[in-house]
Order: structure tokens, then C-alpha cells, then sequence
């Protein structure tokens, strides 16, 4: 019915409750689970720093994108564990638009975020990331509702 279902995680609850929510959602659809995260660049310095820091076996580990790395395979993992096909990408810049971009590479019919940030005031912000998504999304949006 779908294909493709793109979901947005940082690991919240929130989103944790998108990616539950998907992968049900995929298992009766048989769709796939594209999973999106999103990492702020890191300085080279910084980089350099922080590998000086760890054991010289565990130098490779200290890279811009390991927190998001851990993230996204946290997430895989549950979704594989549903029997659900599930892929990751993990993107440098705003998580909208990474998960933007990624609906648009693989066709997705549909796009699932958690409302974080979409309560009171702060939903008419334009760095909301469920907001900027369902504005300006290529398919539909479900946005989970959590408390």
C-alpha cells in the first residue's frame, strides 16, 4: 500500500512511539521502514580531541554521527524484531529536512513523526520538525500523538 514508510527518530519517547506505531502500520501494509536521523556537524578539532581521549583500539568510534548511529540501530533493531524490511540513513543538517529528503529518494507514500514540539505555541514555530514536515512533505504525514 505503501512501499515505503519514513520515520523520524532522535530516540525520544516521542518518536520511539512513531517507530512502534510504523512498524505496526508496515506489518499490515507490507510496507518498509526507511529510518531518519539527524546530526549537527562537528568540528575537526573537536573530532581530533575527542579521539585522543578514548583508547587508541576505539579511535574509529569518535565521529560526528555516532549518537546518531546508535540511535538509528537501536530503532532498526525493533523493527526487525517485528519482521518488518527496515533501512537507516543518517544525515548531516535539520532533521526535517533530512527526513524530507529521504521521502523523496525512496518514494515513500507516507512519512510518520512524533508531535514533539506541536503543543501551545511552540506548533507555530517554523523550525518544528512535525510542522516543516507535514508543510512540506511529497505524500501524507501521520504525526503520532503522545502526551
Amino acid at each position: 500500500m505503501f512501499g515505503s514508510i519514513v520515520v523520524g527518530t532522535d530516540g525520544s519517547e516521542t518518536a520511539g512511539e512513531a517507530v512502534r506505531q510504523a512498524t505496526e502500520l508496515a506489518k499490515k501494509t507490507g510496507s518498509q521502514i526507511d529510518l531518519v536521523s539527524a546530526y549537527e556537524p562537528v568540528s575537526s578539532a573537536r573530532l581530533r580531541e575527542e579521539a585522543q581521549q578514548v583508547p587508541r583500539d576505539l579511535e574509529w568510534m569518535v565521529n560526528p554521527r555516532e549518537d546518531v548511529d546508535a540511535t538509528l540501530e537501536s530503532a532498526a533493531e525493533q523493527v526487525k524484531e517485528a519482521g518488518v524490511d527496515v533501512q537507516v540513513f543518517a544525515r548531516e543538517g535539520d532533521p526535517a529536512d533530512a527526513i524530507l529528503d529521504v521521502a523523496e529518494e525512496r518514494n515513500a507514500g507516507l512519512i510518520v513523526v512524533g508531535n514533539k514540539g506541536m503543543t501551545g505555541a511552540k506548533r507555530f514555530l517554523l523550525g518544528s520538525v512535525p510542522n516543516k514536515v507535514s508543510h512540506h512533505a511529497p505524500c501524507s504525514v501521520l504525526i503520532i500523538r503522545t502526551t
